[in-house]
């Protein structure tokens, strides 16, 4: 029923041009694509909302090219995964990820100890791991969705996947989680 909806909304704007069916699919999806950013900024609400934006602006630009071939959902999330490739190909990778921003910012919230350590442990991942986990983990896409999001073979996603997991259970397991 959902991406029956999102097909109708997706026709209006395209065939249309009516703004409030795009509003529509914003509200539906402002949501989901923020807390994905969120997690691949490690809490940076400022950067996950324009990271955000510039999904949306993007895929209202571009939304004549969805051929429905794949969910919208997927769609747009695979315009976020390529918003966020931009980002990181544009930041200076010699940033000392425990001087960045968000660890600061993050550091001061000390009622917050348990998002803390999840950051933290996704801090240790790699782009394309955390990408990977926090889709499944997060957001609950299966591996053929990820995927499809990410343009990675199958068996790429599940390395990231297997590669990303273990890493968080090492991490978490030192700081006292689990056994």
């Amino acid at each position: 029923m959902k991406e029956t909806d999102d097909l109708s909304l997706v026709s209006e704007v395209t065939v249309s041009h009516n703004r409030a069916a795009f509003d529509r699919l914003v509200v539906r999806y402002q949501s989901p694509i923020r807390r994905f950013f969120l997690h691949q900024t490690l809490g940076d609400e400022q950067l996950s909302d324009d990271l955000a934006q510039d999904t949306f602006i993007k895929a209202y630009v571009n939304i004549s090219k969805y051929r429905a071939q794949a969910a919208f959902s997927t769609w747009l999330y695979r315009i976020a995964y390529n918003v966020l490739y931009d980002y990181h190909r544009r930041q200076k990778p010699t940033d000392d990820i425990d001087t960045s921003e968000a660890a600061r910012r993050n550091a001061d919230h000390t009622d917050a100890n348990v998002k803390l350590d999840v950051y933290d442990a996704l801090r240790r991942l790699g782009d394309k791991e955390r990408t990977c986990v926090t889709l499944q983990l997060v957001d609950g896409y299966p591996i053929d969705k990820i995927s499809e999001i990410t343009g990675m073979a199958v068996g790429t996603v599940k390395s990231h996947l297997f590669r990303g997991k273990e890493k968080l259970t090492t991490f978490l397991r030192s700081n006292g989680y689990g056994k």
